[in-house]
């Protein structure tokens, strides 16, 4: 079932009147972990626990994102680094705020925390539970920092407009979030109004980070979170939620072949390791990189017996799409890719321009965001 209630509750959640786009301080708001958080005053010195999230506060502090920041984790450097160069190269700044260090799991320097004299911590509901295991969610109680959690990643498609809201309310810029989240719910009612009546539902299998560890690794990937709820969302079956009994895991080729999807989707990105065979979304990629990327991806054992393959049904996108608050444009793709014939004129990459000239000041670079494999 597609999330139409959903969508119209969330629509409901996030009307905000014309005049009431300024908070008023202090203010009580409630985060996406469900917990009431009071901000005696606006936020003028935040750690970032997740610094993917530079791109949330890039919607809404848009003459610099970095100005509030005082201690992050730079993911973006590690992860993806032209777009990290794109916005360092803006922000030079940037360069100069402490990093911390961590991976996404919520690792948090406590000694550069403290000694910043934060006044809230933004951090990715994933990480509560080692937030809470290392400590740093009692240290933050002991020294009067309020943790705000947010999420791009268990409920993608309900909680990215919910967290830029909540985001706006926090750092006073509602006007800027509403104008966002608006964009955002009215491109993902034009998905589903086109969606929600197919039958059957397509299946659809994503292999999450194909070819990060090389060409023989298969097939890791999501199942209710991350890309497996955002190929529900757009109105399909996600062969991951079938067979994994937790949120992430790997599931063997052959289970992939005898499931006969009828859309094979990988996420690639540029990762910066020696057994990276994955094909390279992102910023400064040309299209020969990216089929020379996919054909590579075809020659796998036994990969061309999936019958989305042989059919010609073979596409990547953007890795970093499955946590990120422009997920939107990722929702597009898979639309496009799911549904081919029903999607004929969207244009994803326009979505994606849209976003970032719209509502950033995050230089627009030139890249490749999402693929269709080539047919030879």
């Amino acid at each position: 079932m597609l999330p139409v209630l959903k969508y119209a509750s969330l629509t409901t959640l996030l009307a905000i009147s014309s005049s009431a786009l300024a908070t008023t301080y202090p203010v009580t708001l409630t985060d996406l972990e469900g917990q009431q958080i009071t901000l005696k005053k606006e936020p003028q010195r935040i750690v970032l626990q997740d610094g993917r999230d530079i791109l949330a506060l890039a919607l809404l502090d848009r003459d610099n994102p970095f100005h509030r920041l005082v201690a992050w984790n730079n993911l973006l450097k590690k992860s993806d680094s032209a777009t990290w160069s794109l916005m360092n190269k803006k922000w030079p700044e940037s360069g100069k705020i402490i990093d911390m260090g961590y991976s996404d799991k919520g690792e948090v320097n406590l000694e550069s925390v403290v000694a910043q004299h934060p006044d809230l911590m933004i951090a990715q509901l994933r990480s509560r539970p080692s937030l809470v295991q290392t400590g740093v969610l009692d240290k933050m109680k002991q020294l009067d920092v309020p943790v705000l959690f947010i999420d791009t990643f268990e409920k993608p498609v309900t909680d990215t407009p919910a967290s830029i809201t909540t985001l706006g309310v926090a750092l006073n810029r509602e006007a800027e979030a509403k104008a966002y989240t608006d964009f955002y719910l009215r491109h993902y009612q034009a998905i589903i109004d086109k969606t929600r009546s197919i039958k059957p539902q397509p299946l659809v299998f994503v292999e999450a980070k194909a070819g990060l560890g090389g060409l023989e690794s298969c097939c890791f990937t999501h199942a209710h979170v991350g890309w497996g709820a955002m190929v529900e969302a757009v109105g399909a079956k996600n062969i991951g939620s079938e067979l994994l009994p937790g949120a992430t895991g790997d599931v063997s080729l052959e289970k992939v072949i005898a499931m006969k999807p009828d859309t094979y989707i990988i996420s690639g990105a540029q990762w910066a390791t020696n057994t990276n065979a994955a094909v390279p979304f992102g910023y400064n990629v040309t299209q020969a990189q990216v089929n020379a990327a996919f054909n590579n991806m075809k020659q796998r054992p036994g990969f061309a017996q999936v019958s989305a393959v042989s059919n010609g049904h073979f596409y990547g996108i953007y890795h970093h799409f499955y946590n990120h608050p422009y997920n939107i444009v990722g929702l597009e793709y898979l639309a496009k890719f799911i549904y081919p014939q029903q999607f004929t004129s969207l244009d994803p990459n326009q979505t994606w321009k849209e976003i970032v000239t719209q509502f950033t000041q995050v230089p627009l670079g030139q890249g490749i965001l999402g693929a269709q494999a080539p047919s030879e």
